[in-house]
């Protein structure tokens, strides 16, 4: 048996590691050991409530208005005496967070194997997004074993030197967890209040996008509410005092516009579902809509997810008010390129990412001798 150790922090890790974590607990070879930084508290908290999962240790690194250079060196100091106390023979690590940096780090430092879960993702731009565009390549250059999520993800890495036998392709995690969160039968209050209307879902709230980027999308939604009268714009606020100001500033008082707090998994998953498009900056967006079918236009000018804007569910639209306005526009009027966008096929995975990443690691510790199969895109 060996010990595999999880660290995450953040809401988005969260979602995407909880799958695996209850996976690693159905598998007689691998003993899981759960830790979380609390990176991101409050939110980090629901979803494990949601998938059921008690953490080993919890380092709770927040404090109000942190800077990553705090958040870097509680992690890294508080994980340095779990891993000494635990002794992993590996750690898990999602992703590009500040939490998945440090973790990494503390690994190396104390000489344990890591395997880095959604690997490969490139913009090649360091400030775009910032700060996880080097957090990830930092990541990179320190992991035993890259777990990418899409051919394109690999790809990336070994153009990078990576050793090919250390590079997997395993689908997203992501696409595991919404086979637990969404339900048909789901309701809300909102839901019903709006069920003759078309829903946009709107999630907005990186760094780079706050201030003149953020207003130009505000503005532009209000505008197609406006014009519309069959369209909701549904926005659940991030907890940014920042981007809530803005938000209030320019998409209060409308009968159409729902300015709600943060959702948990379930359902935020469930209001994609029930959405008619959505519109992020998100990354952990990009990947789930494909899944259910729901055009995506993405509020920012580089995505390191490029396969969904190949398959044609993904638009790049950037943050100019006059272009986010014409894109909406022709999503609610051209029913051909709506089509399109929602029949596109799904790159990102088939919900089975969990298990071939456990497999993977039992291979790679010779715990079994036949070699996983990778996840391929069924055409």
């Amino acid at each position: 048996m060996k010990k595999i150790m999880t660290i995450f922090g953040t809401r988005p890790e969260a979602i995407k590691m909880a799958p695996l974590v209850l996976q690693l607990k159905k598998d007689p070879l691998l003993q899981p050991v759960v830790v979380v930084t609390a990176q991101h508290r409050e939110m980090l908290d629901a979803v494990l409530d949601t998938f059921g999962i008690e953490p080993d240790y919890d380092l709770n690194v927040m404090t109000p208005g942190q800077s990553l250079s705090q958040i870097t060196s509680r992690v890294l100091v508080g994980l340095e005496r779990v891993i000494q106390d635990e002794s992993p023979d590996m750690i898990l690590v999602h992703g590009d967070t500040t939490t998945t940096f440090a973790g990494s780090l503390a690994a190396f430092y104390n000489e344990v194997s890591i395997g880095h879960v959604e690997a490969g993702l490139r913009t090649y731009n360091k400030y775009a997004p910032f700060p996880e565009e080097i957090n990830r390549q930092m990541t990179s250059n320190m992991a035993d074993l890259h777990f990418a999520p899409t051919v394109q993800a690999r790809q990336n890495l070994l153009n990078e030197r990576k050793s090919e036998h250390a590079v997997v392709v395993t689908g997203n995690t992501a696409i595991d967890a919404m086979r637990t969160t969404i339900h048909e039968q789901y309701e809300s209050d909102i839901l019903r209040r709006h069920q003759d209307k078309r829903i946009i879902l709107l999630t907005a709230h990186r760094r780079e996008n706050i201030g003149e980027p953020m207003t130009h999308i505000f503005k532009a939604a209000r505008r197609i509410v406006d014009t519309f009268d069959d369209v909701v714009l549904v926005y659940p606020m991030h907890k940014n005092p920042k981007v809530r100001e803005i938000a209030h500033q320019y998409l209060d008082n409308h009968a159409r516009i729902e300015l709600i707090e943060p959702l948990d998994v379930v359902d935020f998953h469930n209001f994609a579902h029930h959405a008619y498009f959505i519109m992020t900056d998100s990354g952990g967006v990009q990947e789930e809509a494909p899944s259910l079918g729901k055009p995506v236009l993405v509020l920012r000018d580089t995505t390191e997810r490029p396969e969904g804007v190949e398959a044609g569910t993904l638009r790049l639209v950037g943050t100019n008010e006059a272009d986010v306005y014409q894109h909406l526009l022709q999503l609610l009027t051209d029913v051909t390129q709506y089509k399109a966008m929602e029949s596109a096929d799904n790159p990102y995975g088939d919900g089975y990412a969990s298990e071939r990443i456990c497999e993977h690691i039992k291979y790679y510790f010779g715990l079994i001798s036949d070699k996983p199969s990778p996840f391929k895109v069924e055409k």
